[in-house]
């Protein structure tokens, strides 16, 4: 199982760009649609505590927040333990 998930819909370019980047960082992730799937989306409101925009993110379990927060921790240097 891939250390970082995003949800995320069909129709987000945000979704798009952090998937984008992650590959470019080389991050591997699972992606996780939530609308496509009850069940997804269901997780997807537990894990986020409600959020109500994608594309969110966990790493390890932990909900980080979105592209923003991606973006942060990576300039901050704490997903370089991530590349593969």
């Amino acid at each position: 199982m891939a250390r970082v998930r995003i949800y995320s819909t069909g129709i987000c370019p945000i979704c798009d760009k952090t998937k984008a980047l992650l590959e470019k960082w080389g991050i591997g992730y699972e992606e996780v649609r939530v609308d496509l799937d009850q069940a997804s989306l269901r997780e997807f409101v537990k894990v986020t505590n409600g959020a109500r925009m994608v594309p969110q993110i966990t790493i390890d379990g932990k909900w980080i927040g979105g592209f923003t927060e991606l973006t942060e921790l990576h300039m901050d240097g704490a997903l370089d333990d991530l590349a593969g």
